[in-house]
């Protein structure tokens, strides 16, 4: 099936958790920006870290994305099963001497000043009680975002070898979000604020797979008035099935735009007909973040 734009999007969310209202407006805003570009919008589960995981929460946010319209191309990928192939990727790398086993503590890095300083670049560990780093060897100073403008990333940070296996043997978002992002086709990556950081780490590894990379577009974090991003961590509460209509109004106007008042009423297709045909990235407010009343 071919479609009439080759831009793909997608929301990525982690099934800690039901759906609140600051994922809701991620995916609004990744789904819109898709939408308005006549471009596929997929689903991926980022299930990588089962400890932080609630069971059933991957089910509970398709269905909600369902009840709010948001309806994805394609199959959902689930990266729990895609083990092998992040693994394949990090052995070629240990091969090529590109990566290395790493032992190092927290505490140690912070000992260091909180930067890692590559202590284990040449100490040539076995895999055993190891975390796998990879070696920047070109550092990633700083991006577009295509909001927010240049964005600087501080100088350690950017040369700081970081880790795609963890010792305890997870691995690690920035491995898994890159290669199913080349894998899946994503041509823009529309998400939150608070993924600023790592974006120059996943650069990098788009330009060390020799591989185009993305553009970014980071959305302003709905946070509390004591300045927390709002979160499942911090019990943000989850976002009602059963009224869409207000609730996408409202993460449209958090997203700055102006929807009539009557469009509350609506239903779900008829509101993201109208929030596809009145997108404007432009109309975005230029901050990453926004507090939210939760009491309105």
């Amino acid at each position: 099936m071919t479609t009439q734009s080759s831009y793909t999007g997608r929301f990525a969310p982690s099934p800690s958790g039901p759906l609140h209202f600051g994922s809701l407006v991620a995916a609004l805003g990744s789904y819109l920006q898709a939408r308005a570009r006549q471009g596929r919008w997929l689903v991926r589960m980022e299930d990588l870290d089962p400890p932080r995981e609630m069971p059933g929460a991957a089910d509970d946010i398709l269905r909600t994305l369902e009840a709010f319209g948001l309806e994805w191309d394609g199959d959902v990928i689930y990266q729990s099963h895609r083990h092998s192939l992040y693994q394949a990727q990090i052995d070629q790398w240990l091969d090529q001497g590109d990566a290395y086993y790493c032992r190092c503590s927290r505490k140690a890095i912070k000992d260091a000043g909180g930067f890692y300083p590559g202590t284990c670049r040449t100490a040539d560990h076995t895999a055993t009680d190891s975390a796998v780093r990879l070696k920047v060897n070109e550092a990633v100073t700083g991006f577009h975002d295509l909001l927010h403008g240049w964005i600087d990333i501080p100088e350690q940070l950017a040369q700081e070898d970081f880790i795609i296996r963890r010792r305890d043997g997870l691995y690690a978002y920035n491995l898994a979000v890159v290669l199913d992002d080349i894998a899946q086709g994503i041509t823009e990556v529309v998400r939150g604020a608070d993924l600023i950081e790592p974006t120059g780490r996943q650069i990098g590894l788009y330009r060390q797979l020799g591989r185009p990379e993305v553009s970014y577009l980071h959305l302003p974090l709905a946070v509390t008035e004591n300045g927390n991003k709002l979160s499942k961590q911090n019990h943000a509460p989850a976002i009602d099935k059963r009224r869409p209509g207000p609730l996408l109004c409202q993460a449209m106007v958090f997203l700055g735009m102006s929807p009539p008042p009557e469009l509350t009423s609506a239903t779900p297709r008829e509101i993201l007909c109208w929030g596809i045909a009145h997108w404007d990235v432009t109309n975005l407010p230029p901050t990453t973040a926004i507090t939210l009343n939760l009491a309105s």
